[in-house]
């Protein structure tokens, strides 16, 4: 009876696959569903571990605790500080004065007085020539003048007879003056003799080679026993003048007016130099003088700066990193660098509100000292603004302060100075700023968050009892770390 149905009403195998595929993909939705919604404390446990076996970086729940909870924050409050405005700009040490010593006379190069980078004075001497030759000219040009000193004595005495002839009327007039004449000649004589032997005498101290300024040697440019020239282009050593010194660099064409008015002014425009990585003042000291021209290829002017160097410590032509201090902005608002968000409506702060909320507030900035920003805006000194873990808030969004960033003495002092980044900056709040500060990390004494316990924040209670020891225990970076691992892990969960 069965061999009497068609193919398409037997029951086939098509149909028992279909409902065991069913089934496999249920079981599949289950288990995803249960990897994607697996406890907290599950989640933290991996992200204290880390990268090992304790879960994989991207699991996760909800951002600190699941969705719906509030953002935990750092704050700092708002202070009126004496803000510097400077300039970043890179430099180059020069020395204030460079001569290239040369022989002034040809001659075989019998001595040198000097050690290769040694400190001399002005007038020490440095090499000696061979004087054989100095001496000769010498003694000849003394030769000379003694016999023409001795033909003027003689024609003087002649004249003398002659004019008492004249006056006995015994001899011609004719007489008497070519003999003034003879004596008025030799006079002549006696003067550029006297004035051969001079340059033989300066011939002979040219012999010694002396510095002409004070400052430190450089490498010798000829050997001893060589034969030297006074047109050598080398010379025999090069002398730098490196204390005081000099640095030069240049500011955008927009602070010109500033500067130039301060200088004629007489007011100091205090200068830092750095080194190449910025990590250490090599020395401080003051604008001496400007270039008389702006760069029409840059839009910039060339400052001089002087500043000691005592201990000879700096050479000439060594990069260096330079912060001019242009200005001080007294008693302005000023929040940390951290606290300065970007967005579409430009520069902003999110201020934490009394309810825990925060509200976004548009500031323009001024000038940057160190870790702190000097700003103008619709906030007052005392406002809680977010240092750290802004970048989910939202207009209106609540949050909970789990650190407080130390408050900086309105004392007027200007913050310690951090690293300077790269130069040509525009002005003092586009100028490269120092390292901006690391905010603070969540801590387990939160304040304000009005969780039990003395100040115990409630995103404690949601964690394994050995994640909130392992949390307790964990120094100001290792929590950092850790809480960005639990964002990084909730915002690969999202869709």
């Amino acid at each position: 009876m069965n061999s009497s149905l068609l193919p398409h009403q037997r029951p086939g195998r098509a149909g028992r696959y279909a409902v065991v595929a069913m089934l496999l993909l249920a079981l599949a939705g289950a288990g995803i569903g249960y990897l994607y919604w697996r406890p907290m404390g599950e989640q933290a446990a991996g992200a204290a571990k880390g990268d090992g076996n304790g879960g994989s970086p991207k699991g996760g729940g909800g951002r600190f605790g699941g969705g719906g909870r509030n953002q935990a924050v750092s704050v700092a409050e708002v202070q009126r500080l004496d803000v510097r405005q400077t300039i970043q700009a890179i430099g180059t040490l020069t020395a204030l004065n460079t001569a290239l010593v040369r022989a002034k006379i040809d001659g075989e190069l019998k001595a040198l007085r000097f050690t290769e980078g040694q400190m001399v004075r002005a007038g020490d001497v440095l090499a000696e020539i061979d004087d054989r030759n100095a001496l000769a000219q010498l003694a000849q040009a003394e030769g000379q003048l003694a016999r023409d000193v001795a033909q003027l004595r003689n024609a003087q005495l002649d004249l003398q007879r002659y004019q008492g002839l004249l006056e006995k009327d015994a001899i011609a007039r004719q007489q008497v003056e070519s003999q003034q004449a003879l004596v008025r000649q030799l006079q002549g004589t006696v003067q550029s003799d006297q004035a051969q032997l001079d340059a033989a005498k300066l011939q002979l101290t040219h012999t010694r080679v002396t510095a002409p300024i004070s400052g430190r040697l450089g490498l010798k440019q000829t050997e001893l026993g060589s034969l030297v020239r006074a047109g050598d282009a080398n010379g025999i050593v090069s002398i730098t003048q490196t204390d005081p010194m000099a640095v030069l660099f240049a500011v955008p064409e927009i602070h010109v007016p500033l500067i130039q008015r301060k200088l004629r002014a007489g007011q100091v425009l205090p200068v830092q130099v750095w080194d190449r990585d910025a990590k250490q003042m090599l020395a401080q000291g003051r604008v001496s003088s400007t270039d008389n021209a702006i760069d029409l290829a840059t839009g910039t002017l060339r400052l001089k700066a002087i500043f000691p160097n005592a201990d000879g410590s700096l050479f000439p032509n060594q990069f260096a990193n330079i912060r001019l201090q242009l200005d001080t902005l007294k008693d302005s608002l000023a929040v940390p660098s951290a606290a300065v968000q970007r967005g579409a409506a430009g520069t902003f702060v999110y201020v934490v509100q009394a309810d825990n909320s925060v509200l976004t507030r548009v500031v323009q900035l001024d000038a940057q000292d160190g870790d702190w920003q000097a700003i103008r805006g619709p906030v007052q000194p005392g406002d809680r603004v977010v240092t750290d873990g802004a970048d989910r808030l939202r207009d209106g969004s609540k949050v909970e302060v789990v650190k407080s960033a130390p408050n900086r003495a309105a004392s007027g002092e200007a913050a310690k100075d951090k690293a300077p980044a790269a130069a040509g900056a525009a002005g003092p709040a586009a100028a490269a700023p120092s390292a901006a500060p690391a905010a603070p990390a969540p801590a387990p004494a939160a304040e304000g968050s009005g969780g039990a316990g003395g100040g115990r924040p409630p995103w404690m209670d949601r964690l394994p009892p050995e994640v909130q020891e392992r949390v307790k225990n964990m120094s100001p970076e290792e929590r950092r770390a850790f809480f960005q691992r639990m964002r990084e892990r909730r915002q690969s969960q999202e869709p």
